[in-house]
């Protein structure tokens, strides 16, 4: 059955595209029914930003999605007349000033949305302040406080914390800020956000059940959402928390909760772009008389056109199999207005074309390791399951390119650990000892490689061939990785999964001239908290990725490790 097509745009293209409707907001207003004398109730203690229509789920960008059910063409609460003012003085609603018609649409369209932020959000991403487009931002002071216990140190919550903090108070000192009436978001220079930004000045009405403990600070938060309800009837009030525990404690108290969904490269994990395409059944009785080929070398080039051609990319596999037709296995290397040029590949699992002693043993393999032996390509992505090969054929690609070809001079391997980002400890020893506990994976391949190349060479040989080997090999920590600069080196970043976009980026900007990178992982086991499928680093980098000349990616699904492993997969 042939696979779903990949998306042809990138997802920037499509915020890019959001983020002009924003500035239109007259095109978006057929999801709401405004009042022609509509004006947004008056806010205690703050002046409300002029709405404009909102997106169903928290700060996530228009990318192309499967929205939840729940979302869809839920229209904001007509508005009630002005709330009672509680402990603090209330502003009085002062007349709009007169502001271009634009404007005075995006007003009459009701309230903006109100969004709590918990701690971790800002933690997360601390970035997250400017990311809800035109609604206002709500901090408890329970969070102010959680954010000073945080900045302290080196890691990379810490970083966030003190960036999240020097923006409140670029947004606090900007001139003509008012806390007590709320700061616009914008006021810094950050034009896609439209709301304003409150912080709790006072104390508020709320009543939350005797079992759950005043004096915990998720409990707080979830007060501050329930008291802030009671305060303005008028507009939806939503908390915004990468924690699960506290999501459900808010919907079991009737409050409405979100994850935050901004950071989320895909919707679905699904969705992520696989690297391959198999052509369709009838492909060559379609297209086989407009097909022009040629050869170039050991390749075959094959020009194709028709409906196909959209949604192809630079270095796409494709594949064509049907019973009693020959096979077609080829990579995408030029698409030029409605036609593509296909290029066949060489068949690493013949004996004859053994990668370091390593032949690959199905379709999927043999994509990779073409894109592994590639010097035009300096960005590989590899994702799958356990057993599928991924550490194997990044180091026999890496170890012939680097002492048969002499292609690079070095291999260097780094691997996100659970503490990544944090201090690596106490252990004795060096930088590369202190790696030992997380490099299992490495040496139980180059045992099997080494055993492999000097399997007839005795145990002499095989002992020069390891320490040959292991002599070119540099195990490196992700902590000293800032500043660096790799120069034709093979790099190997090994369980990617677990990096974050912020984190694979100061990884692959360390790259130099003549330096190749690979990034492995498996999406099924993310360990890092508040990372998912969506939101991981190596999705991240996969979906910004593909299409680029320079860049491949391939899906690994079937595991080649034992016939126990695979069983033990599908049945477990």
């Amino acid at each position: 059955m042939p696979l779903p097509p990949a998306p042809n745009r990138r997802a920037a293209l499509l915020a890019q595209d959001a983020f002009d409707h924003q500035q239109a907001p007259q095109t978006r207003s057929r999801k709401r029914v405004a009042e022609p004398d509509e004006a947004p109730a008056p806010v205690a203690a703050a002046v409300v930003a002029p709405a404009a229509p909102a997106p169903s789920e928290a700060a996530r960008p228009a990318r192309p999605r499967t929205r939840r059910s729940q979302d869809n063409g839920v229209a904001p609460a007509p508005v009630a007349a002005p709330a009672a003012p509680v402990a603090t003085t209330t502003a009085p609603a002062a007349a709009p000033a007169p502001k271009p018609a634009r404007e005075r649409k995006a007003r009459s369209m009701g309230p903006a949305k109100l969004f709590v932020l918990d701690t971790n959000v800002l933690l997360h991403d601390p970035t997250s302040l400017f990311r809800f487009e035109e609604h206002d931002i709500y901090l408890p002071m329970i969070v102010l406080e959680e954010l000073d216990a945080h900045k302290k140190g080196m890691t990379e919550v810490a970083r966030n914390g003190r960036q999240v903090s020097r923006s409140l108070d670029a947004l606090v000192a900007t001139p003509g800020a008012d806390i007590g009436r709320g700061i616009k978001l914008d006021s810094t220079g950050q034009r896609a956000a439209g709301g304003c930004l409150f912080f709790q000045t006072s104390g508020l009405d709320f009543d939350l059940p005797a079992s759950l403990p005043p004096g915990k600070a998720d409990n707080q938060i979830l007060g501050v959402v329930e008291g802030l309800r009671k305060q303005q009837s008028a507009r939806e009030v939503v908390l915004v928390s990468k924690d699960i525990n506290m999501r459900v404690k808010a919907r079991a108290l009737g409050l409405p909760a979100e994850d935050y969904q901004n950071d989320k490269a895909l919707e679905d994990g699904d969705l992520l772009y696989s690297g391959m395409l198999a052509l369709p059944p009838d492909f060559w009785n379609r297209n086989g008389k407009s097909v022009e080929s040629w050869q170039s070398g050991a390749h075959t080039f094959y020009r194709i056109s028709g409906p196909i051609v959209p949604q192809l990319m630079i270095n796409q596999f494709v594949y064509f199999e049907a019973p009693g037709e020959p096979s077609l296995y080829a990579r995408v290397s030029e698409i030029r207005d409605k036609t593509a040029v296909l290029k066949t590949l060489k068949d690493y699992g013949h004996a004859k074309n053994a990668v370091w002693g390593v032949t690959t043993r199905n379709r999927e393999q043999n994509f990779a390791v073409n894109l592994l032996m590639d010097p035009e390509v300096d960005f590989v992505t590899l994702a799958g399951t356990a057993g599928t090969g991924k550490t194997l054929m990044a180091l026999a690609t890496g170890l012939t390119q680097v002492l048969d070809d002499r292609r690079y001079t070095e291999i260097i391997m780094t691997r996100a650990t659970v503490s990544v980002g944090e201090d690596i400890g106490f252990l004795p020893g060096t930088e590369e000892e202190k790696m030992g506990p997380w490099m299992g994976a490495l040496d139980d391949n180059l045992e099997f490689l080494a055993k492999g190349d000097g399997g007839n060479a005795g145990e002499w040989g095989r002992a020069a061939t390891n320490d040959l080997i292991r002599s070119r090999i540099k195990i490196k920590s992700m902590n000293f990785m800032r500043g660096r600069t790799f120069m034709n080196k093979f790099v190997i970043i090994d369980e990617a999964q677990n990096l974050t976009p912020k984190q694979m980026k100061t990884l692959i900007t360390r790259a130099g001239p003549g330096t190749k990178i690979i990034c492995m992982g498996n999406l099924a086991q993310i360990d890092t908290p508040y990372l998912t499928e969506g939101s991981s680093g190596l999705t991240f980098a996969v979906d910004r990725f593909k299409g680029w000349p320079h860049s491949g990616h391939i899906t690994l699904a079937r595991g080649e490790r034992s016939r126990l492993a695979d069983f033990a997969s599908d049945v477990l």
